[in-house]
């Protein structure tokens, strides 16, 4: 079967279930609170926001989670301090119960880092 096409990230969210719904919506809204200047956008058929051109943060909503993509090993050791018992791998995802609020400053701060390091790497290109 093949999966829904979204033509921007509100009809993403707005497919989504009631509890994934109000849970994406916050963290939608942390984001770009946090990173004002990203450029939101479905890719690989889920929200996306991208920095100066370059992948800043992905979010997608699942029956029991929602997740935030990427999640390196570096962020984790960064932010082990907020992360507290939330679950991630070394694919790059983080997992956030949808039972537990959305833990807002988590999520900024993950935002925050990764658009540090999209800026940063964005330097190293131009030296």
């Amino acid at each position: 079967m093949a999966r829904p096409r979204f033509e921007n990230v509100t009809a993403y969210i707005a497919a989504q279930p009631p509890a994934v719904r109000t849970r994406l919506k916050q963290v939608r809204s942390t984001i770009r609170k946090t990173v004002p200047d990203a450029e939101e956008m479905i890719s690989y058929g889920i929200p996306a926001y991208k920095l100066r051109g370059r992948v800043l943060i992905y979010f997608a909503g699942f029956k029991n989670h929602y997740s935030i993509y990427p999640f390196s090993a570096a962020l984790a050791k960064t932010l082990k301090n907020q992360i507290g018992a939330y679950e991630y791998n070394n694919k790059g995802t983080i997992r956030f119960p949808l039972d537990r609020p959305v833990p807002v400053r988590l999520v900024a701060s993950i935002a925050k880092a990764r658009a540090k390091d999209v800026l940063n790497r964005q330097l190293q290109t131009f030296r």
